[in-house]
């Protein structure tokens, strides 16, 4: 009975995969058709059953760019970048569609430690880098291990001096996965979604403008009032706009 369910089950994911494969690879040749509202309604369908890639969401933010739809093809760039952020073609798109923004947000100044860490942490995700570590620390023991049941003394200076630099890394790195973890926990950015918004004082309609954004510009949920978000701008401005105008990342 368990054989017979196994495989329903392979047989289910073998179709879901089959399905998903045909409607990206519809929406592709509906995009290169120019109908990229179908290529869109194609892709999206993929996403509907759960299922992500950096591809599928690098295709819908250039359909959603090719409709002049800035602010969901920021965040669909965004949703690609996170999955893969070394992706120089998602890079120079979601810089493209940045240029088209309206808002012009200058960010704080930052220390050369801040620009330091960035660079090193945006090389992989907290996955990355934990993955990172567990290769290291598979790499370690072996050494080490080589090391402890080496009787040639050259070779074990050799594997005793390796083990110890390949240790540095996985300390290094399983240093960098906790902390860029605690980063993506911390963090909660969002894209602006209305083509302009009044971003208040407080959360209340009734209350004073402090400054007004425009679809496609990135910020980040600080705080959460009802059906309200605070929100914070690179520059250091906040206010508080409604949870509809915007879609977190």
């Amino acid at each position: 009975m368990k054989k017979l369910l196994y495989i329903l089950i392979l047989l289910i994911s073998f179709s879901g995969f089959a399905q998903n494969t045909e409607l990206f690879d519809q929406g592709k040749e509906l995009y290169k058709n120019g109908k990229y509202q179908q290529a869109i309604n194609a892709w999206m369908q993929i996403l509907d059953r759960d299922e992500h890639s950096a591809a599928l969401y690098f295709n819908l933010g250039n359909a959603q760019y090719k409709l002049n739809h800035i602010g969901p093809s920021v965040y669909y760039y965004e949703k690609a970048l996170q999955l893969s952020p070394n992706d120089e073609d998602i890079k120079n798109n979601l810089a493209f569609a940045e240029n088209a923004r309206i808002d012009a947000i200058e960010p704080l100044p930052k220390t050369v430690f801040s620009k330091w860490y960035k660079s090193i942490a945006s090389v992989f995700t907290f996955n990355g880098w934990a993955i990172m570590a567990v290769a290291f620390s598979i790499f370690f023991v072996i050494l080490f291990l080589l090391y402890y049941f080496s009787i040639i003394e050259r070779r074990k200076r050799l594997l005793f001096a390796g083990s110890m630099f390949v240790g540095i890394f996985l300390v290094a790195s399983l240093t960098m996965a906790f902390i860029t973890y605690g980063d993506f926990t911390k963090k909660q950015p969002a894209i602006i979604f209305a083509s302009e918004i009044e971003v208040k004082t407080e959360p209340s309609m009734g209350s004073s403008v402090a400054f007004t954004l425009h679809e496609g510009t990135k910020v980040q949920i600080s705080a959460q009032d009802g059906n309200w978000y605070r929100i914070t701008l690179a520059d250091g401005k906040d206010g508080w706009i409604p949870a509809t105008d915007l879609k977190q990342l």
